[in-house]
Order: C-alpha cells, then structure tokens, then sequence
C-alpha cells in the first residue's frame, strides 16, 4: 500500500505557508475549508465508513502556536464547519496542541497515542468520543489508489491497475 510519508518527502514543507494561512485567515474562514479538503480526502477511505459511530458529534481543534481554533461536526461523509461564537462551549470534544505536533499527526510522522500520552496533544470534553476519534486517527491508513478511484467514478474503469510490491 502507498505510504504517504514518502510522498511528503517529495513535496516542498508546507509547514511555512499553512502556519502564514492559519495566522492570517479568520477561523470562521478556516473551518469551512479544511472541511471541505477533509471531507474530499476521505472519499473512498475506509474510515469514512466509520463516522457514522461519530455522526453529529462537534470537535474544536484549538492551535497554540499560531493561536487559532477550528470548529467541525462530524457527518456520515467527513466534516462540516461547525463555527458558532453563539454556541457556548460548542464542542462536544477538544483537541489541544501546537501547531508542529498536529502537523506531525497529520502527516503520520508521529503516532496518534505518543502524542496524546506525552502529553503534547490533550483531549478535553466527551471522554467517549475523544477516545473513538484518537482511534479513528490512530486506524488511519491513507489509500490513495481507492480515493482516486472514488473521486472518478465510471471514469475508473480506465486507471491504470493497482500495482502491488
């Protein structure tokens, strides 16, 4: 299977670029188009078919470093905007760390549990359902042939094969 670490090695670092957008872009900006980049990338991965457990559940992801906090809720597909300074708390979990250590969980440079157990990222609120996203995020193996097949529809009847090692 495509391991998606070798292909970050390939790309220039965003980390420069997305830290500028995070400092620079409202979060109620923010959040509907990580969403939405989200949401498109799970398409054809088999964790979507696991956000039903987690359907209508609201995640704050709050960055120290730059300080911003983006606001989702869980759906059957991936992840809406779920930005409302009129919802109170307005999350049913929360996820705390810096930017650098998202960035490393993200990117599957660092596991999910070192993190959260070292302390460097800190979930907050429904202990239940922070639990199933840490497992979500930990059960994470990105299929980059089956999102492309998913995303192609009929048209993925002309992909090349998928070539096993």
């Amino acid at each position: 299977m495509f391991n998606p670490k070798n292909l970050l090695t390939l790309l220039p670092p965003a980390q420069p670029p997305l830290r500028l957008a995070l400092r620079l872009t409202p979060e109620p900006l923010l959040s509907p188009l990580i969403a939405a980049l989200v949401t498109h990338l799970m398409r054809g991965q088999p964790i979507q078919e696991r956000l039903a457990e987690l359907s209508g559940k609201r995640v704050s992801l709050l960055i120290t470093d730059p300080a911003c906090e983006l606001r989702f809720r869980i759906t059957g597909r991936g992840l809406a905007s779920d930005w409302d300074k009129r919802a109170g708390r307005g999350w049913d979990v929360r996820i705390r760390g810096s930017f650098d250590d998202f960035w490393l969980m993200a990117t599957r440079t660092e596991d999910p549990d070192t993190l959260f157990f070292s302390r460097r990222l800190e979930i907050e609120g429904d202990t239940e359902t922070g639990l199933a996203l840490k497992n979500l995020l930990d059960a994470l193996e990105y299929d980059w042939h089956a999102h492309v097949a998913a995303v192609a529809g009929p048209l993925a009847a002309l992909l090349p094969a998928r070539r096993h090692r």
